[in-house]
């Protein structure tokens, strides 16, 4: 079954999420979701061309999607730095000292929401050329 519409949802909800985390100072949550919701955005494209998304490597599936369609490189950077949110977000482990609600501030959330949304627009982009 081709569920690109949900995932697209989700990413769309993912992002209103990171910015409420942004709005309430949790930061690192915010630069997660943020992660997140361009993951899910590109594994909506994948979704709609019936492929794999395998992992949760934003860069790696744009890498992947850049052999059929016109990804960018500053998507890709952008990409490259979502995906080190992906787990330092959430584990103390992931850093020298300090929980990650510490490690992790406005301005870094900021950028990549603002990061997530251009992902998340292209991958609509994408969606809405691959027709219905």
């Amino acid at each position: 079954m081709e569920r690109s519409k949900d995932w697209m949802d989700q990413a769309k909800r993912d992002i209103e999420h990171a910015r409420n985390d942004l709005g309430s100072a949790f930061y690192e949550w915010a630069c997660f979701s943020a992660q997140q919701a361009a993951e899910k955005a590109v594994k909506a494209v994948f979704q709609k061309l019936g492929a794999e998304a395998w992992g949760h490597s934003v860069a790696d599936l744009l890498l992947e999607l850049k052999k059929g369609h016109g990804v960018s490189e500053e998507l890709i950077d952008l990409a490259l730095e979502l995906d080190k949110a992906y787990i330092p977000t959430r584990y103390p482990n992931a850093h020298p000292s300090g929980s990650p609600k510490v490690r992790y501030t406005k301005t870094e959330a900021e950028r990549l929401i603002g990061h997530a949304q251009k992902i998340v627009e292209f991958c609509e982009g994408l969606l809405s050329s691959l027709g219905p």
